[in-house]
């Protein structure tokens, strides 16, 4: 007889993992089906966030700007750096490590809420008696029967039409995270935030990086002052961002790639580089899922449907995360996650979308929340702005850091704070005040009233507030 669950959820990433965790702090018996291996052959729980997403390349973003730093920062601090050399494979194989000590930490966690971890790929069989049979096609293909099936299996790279994936010269993520040598000349195709975040990374350690991208404007879902102000800062480093540019032909070979495009004039150009990395986006993953055995319905991206609640057409059966609609973003995964976990166990579970927050930790960092200045405008919404830039802030003008600026867009009647964007210096960490600030549906003048620590890069943030009234202190 197959082993029954309360709660079975497919996938270990940031939504599975979270799921499964409160699902079995609410009281329920819950599984959870994961197919991500170590280099080992065994599990690696995590998803694509641990395992080659957001946590290696906070790694190496964090690695390379230590090497820039000490070849390029650190005279202006009086610290004399010679004999400046790179160890790729201790660089890579501290990423790995990095990796490792999350992986091993979800699987205590696992353990410590007496939760059953199946390693394998998660399909469903058909609808039975007590819930959904579900197989585990791993080492020791099994079967399971869930009450309630939460689907987290995540994304894919999206690959670019005649240009596969190979991983030694066309790149995704995983790739991308894994070159043994720095490449002499590296292109991006995508301006994202994967393609600017592993750009930065190899432009750091050595890259000439062309960053090619098919809009004609940059970062078009940040805040257009926020966007043009980290092209500023991202220009002055080298970074080569090509705008409006239409690729044709790519070619892979032993000498590299060579990549066929058109500039924003139509002028026809070739580009030969060492190594080209794809980031042009992510695809919902139901690759082995099974849906059709039990009708769940997907959307024509590909995508699980769901309604407000993460409700498939199924009842009992819930998705979450990248394989459904909304950002993908691990941290909206989690949150969706938590929700629905507890709705199973009748609570109210929530998620608010207007208070994601969304972050590009190149640098200077890029964060926001809330909406832009052009969504406003669009919607004509009467607002007001108010600005304050990192060069007044004496924390970050300690620091040797003082790109950028943070805003903030109240409406123009009730002052209430409608959006929150920041370009600088650990602006990551920044943006949850105003996460916060925005949940409890504060105004300006409620952050432009609270006393901030001095000297500290969040005063640039209360200034920002007071810019809303044109009344800073410090600029």
């Amino acid at each position: 007889m197959s082993k029954q669950f309360d709660v079975v959820v497919i996938g270990g990433g940031p939504g599975g993992y979270i799921a499964a965790i409160r699902a079995a702090q609410l009281g329920f018996n819950v599984a959870c089906i994961d197919e991500w291996k170590n280099a080992k052959g065994g599990p690696a729980l995590g998803g694509t966030c641990t395992n080659v997403g957001c946590i290696p390349s906070k790694a190496l973003l964090q690695s390379s700007e230590h090497f820039e730093h000490a070849g390029h920062g650190f005279a202006d601090h009086g610290i004399n750096v010679s004999g400046l050399s790179l160890d790729i494979g201790k660089m890579l194989a501290r990423k790995d490590q990095v990796v490792k000590q999350n992986n091993d930490g979800i699987t205590y966690l696992f353990k410590k809420n007496k939760i059953a971890s199946f390693h394998g790929r998660g399909s469903f069989v058909k609808a039975a008696e007590g819930g959904y049979e579900i197989k585990v096609a791993g080492a020791a293909e099994e079967t399971i029967v869930g009450k309630h099936i939460i689907v987290a299996t995540g994304s894919n790279a999206r690959a670019l039409p005649g240009a596969a994936f190979d991983e030694e010269n066309i790149l995704s993520n995983d790739g991308a995270l894994r070159m043994g040598a720095v490449p002499k000349k590296l292109a991006l195709i995508g301006s994202g935030v994967i393609g600017l975040e592993m750009g930065s990374v190899w432009r750091r350690l050595g890259s000439e990086v062309t960053v090619l991208e098919a809009l004609p404007t940059f970062l078009g879902a940040v805040d257009e002052q926020i966007a043009k102000e980290a092209k500023k800062a991202f220009d002055k480093q080298g970074l080569k961002i090509e705008l409006g540019v239409k690729v044709g032909e790519i070619k892979s070979g032993k000498k590299g790639v060579s990549i066929a495009w058109t500039n924003a004039k139509g002028e026809a150009q070739t580009l030969d580089v060492d190594k080209l990395i794809v980031s042009i986006g992510r695809v919902p993953n139901t690759i082995g899922l099974n849906p059709e055995a039990v009708g769940l319905a997907l959307d024509e991206r590909g995508a699980i449907n769901v309604d407000g609640d993460c409700k498939t057409n199924l009842p009992n059966v819930w998705a979450i995360g990248d394989v459904v609609r909304g950002p993908m973003l691990a941290h909206k995964a989690e949150e969706e996650g938590v929700a629905v976990a507890e709705r199973i166990a009748g609570q109210h579970g929530h998620v608010n979308f207007n208070t994601v927050p969304w972050v590009i930790y190149t640098h200077p960092e890029i964060a926001w929340v809330g909406q832009t200045e052009q969504q406003l405008k669009a919607e004509g919404r009467a607002y007001k702005a108010g600005t304050f830039p990192f060069l007044a802030n004496g924390r970050a003008r300690a620091l040797g850091d003082t790109t950028g600026m943070v805003k903030f867009l109240a409406d123009a009647t009730t002052d209430e704070i409608l959006g929150v964007h920041m370009v600088g210096p650990q602006v990551s960490e920044l943006i949850s005040e105003a996460v916060v600030a925005m949940e409890f549906k504060a105004s300006a003048e409620d952050i432009a009233r609270i006393c901030h620590a001095h000297p500290s890069l969040s005063e640039a943030t209360k200034e920002a507030a007071l810019a809303v009234d044109k009344r800073t202190l410090n600029f």
